[in-house]
Parts: structure tokens; sequence; C-alpha cells
């Protein structure tokens, strides 16, 4: 469908999303009467609309444009044969709205149709939503909520950190990774210096000889550290609410640090299969977690970039020019 010339088209239509409703604006070929409607974001009512719109024009195709390239409305939308979805650029259309309202006031309905005047003005601009094979875009969902979750560690650790310095700051120089799981174990056994004090040596010994903690004399310099710790504070209206703060985000660390884990066998399991893999595997410092981002980041599609620079575009690593008046300048 992607190919198709552009008289082909049975209708244009400028989608403006949201979470619960779109406003829709609609153009038939031939005619200059808008058409105005706005559709509830559920599966029955876009599939109504969809089945209405494809009888009534005879199967399509029909031209949608909207700012999305991916999420709930796009997939719903993607699985009509007779609908080209033409993403438009959030930035193009805000600019777009700008140059006809001073006053940058914004409003649903009229985004809809702005977004249909550039798909009836610009549309060689515009490039249609090609969907990748199922199994690049499987990999790309992994790949990105990998990242979240890495995200998410990021910041529950500085929360943790934060509130361990305020009671407990020794843990920090004992385990100075706090992203695995043998710290997650010891501040949910120990919370409090004085719990790790009380402690018999051997139960700790053997907490760390458990989590392979390996050498004698490693082992036996953090045991001598815990025993001659000095605490920070012995206010109990310091050390009591922020031992619950501490056990509360170490669950939460312990839950995204096996969800990451899950993420990188599945990752690791889905890129290993894809025939490019090994061209980006080989790159220098691509590990596990990078090559297959960058699998990811230059997809399948050799159509997409025809050149280097258009890779650098993409990336935003491209010089770019600017000129007024007398100046010149490139950044």
């Amino acid at each position: 469908m992607t190919g198709l010339a552009t008289d082909e088209f049975t209708a244009f239509i400028g989608l403006d999303w949201a979470d619960a409703k779109h406003d829709i604006c609609l153009q038939a070929v031939g005619s200059d009467k808008r058409e105005v409607k706005v559709l509830e974001h559920k599966p029955e009512a876009i599939e109504a609309w969809a089945t209405a719109l494809l009888q009534r024009f005879g199967g399509g195709p029909i031209a949608i444009a909207l700012e999305l390239n991916k999420g709930p409305i796009v997939e719903a939308l993607r699985k009509y044969d007779g609908f080209v979805l033409f993403h438009i650029n959030p930035m193009m259309l805000a600019k777009y709205r700008e140059a006809f309202t001073p006053s940058r006031a914004k409003d649903d309905p009229t985004d809809a149709e702005l977004q249909l005047e550039l798909l009836l003005g610009h549309r060689d601009k515009l490039t249609p939503l090609a969907p990748q094979s199922p199994e690049m875009r499987t990999l790309a969902q992994l790949v990105e909520h990998r990242r979240r979750l890495v995200g998410d560690r990021v910041r529950i650790t500085n929360r943790l950190t934060q509130a361990l310095k305020m009671y407990f700051p020794h843990v920090l120089q004992w385990f100075p990774s706090k992203e695995t799981m043998l710290f997650c174990e010891f501040v949910t056994q120990w919370p409090t210096l004085k719990a790790a004090q009380l402690a018999r040596r051997s139960t700790i010994k053997r907490f760390l000889r458990h989590h392979h903690v390996r050498g004698s004399q490693r082992i036996n310099e953090r045991l001598e550290a815990i025993k001659q710790a000095t605490p920070l504070t012995t206010d109990e209206g310091v050390i009591t609410p922020h031992v619950l703060m501490v056990q509360a985000l170490t669950s939460q660390l312990r839950v995204t640090l096996e969800a990451i884990e899950r993420f990188d066998q599945a990752i690791a399991e889905r890129a290993q299969t894809h025939p490019d893999f090994a061209l980006f595997e080989a790159l220098p410092g691509a590990g596990p977690v990078l090559a297959p981002r960058l699998l990811v980041a230059f997809g399948e599609q050799r159509e997409r970039y025809r050149s280097a620079t258009e890779v650098q575009k993409y990336a935003g690593i491209a010089p770019v020019m600017e000129r007024s008046g007398k100046q010149s300048w490139v950044h």
C-alpha cells in the first residue's frame, strides 16, 4: 500500500489522538466539504468506524495523517489494509499551527484539520508508515522496555542511597555496587548498623560466600569494617522511618533487577536469531546490551537510509548550517 500514487487515494483524514477520544477531520477526493467527528478510543468504536469508512469508500485506499508513529491508535488502524498511515512530526504541526495562530491557541479539532491540510498540501514530504517484521518490532519493544527499566533502576538506587545516607552510610562503602542482589539481600537482612553488628560473624561470612563473594581477606575486611563502624545517629526518629523506606525501595529494586535480567535473556534470544545481528555484534564496544540496540536503531528496511548522511541526520549528528545576513555558523 505504501507505493500508491498521490491520486489513488479515495479520502484523506487528519486524526488528532488523545487518551480517551480522537478528533477526526475527513475530506473525500473530489469534494471541498470537510467532515468532523469525535471517535471514542474503544476497540468496538474504532472497529465500527473503520469498517463503515472502508465500505463507504469501496475499501480504500484512505490516507490518514497523525502525530504518532506507534501507540494504541496506530496499532488499531494498522490492521486495516485500506488505510495508509502518514506520520506528521509534532514539531512540524506545532510550527504550522503557529504560522496561522500567533496566539498559539491549541484545539484538538483544529489540530485534526491542520493535519489534514498538511496531508493534502505536503504529502510529498511525508512518508507512509511501513511496519517492520514482527520479529524486529518485538525486539524493538523489548529493547525500549529494558531501557525504561534501567531508568527505573537508577531512580530507585538514587533514592535508596539518599535514605541510607541519613542513618546507615557504611553499607554504601561496603557494597559500592548497589545494582546487585548482594546489596539488596544484605540491606533486607540487616537494615541498620546495629542489626549488622549484632549478627554472628559466621552468619555474615556464610551470607557473603552464598552470594559469591570470594577471598578470605576480602571477607575478613568487610567483617572487621562492620565491627569497627561508628553509628551516624542513634535517633529513632530518623532511623525508624528511613528503615521502612529502605525496605520498600529494596523490594522495588529487587523486582526491577529480576525484570531486567528476564529482558536481557529475551533480547539475547531474539537478537541472536536475526540475520543482521552479526554485523552489529562485531562492532568494537558493541556488547550484549548495545548490539541489539544498534540493530533496532538501523532496522531491517534498507530503503530508510540512502546514504551515511541520512543516518547522521536521523541520529542528530549531522552538521547544520545557519546563515543570516553577513553571519554564518555551523552547529
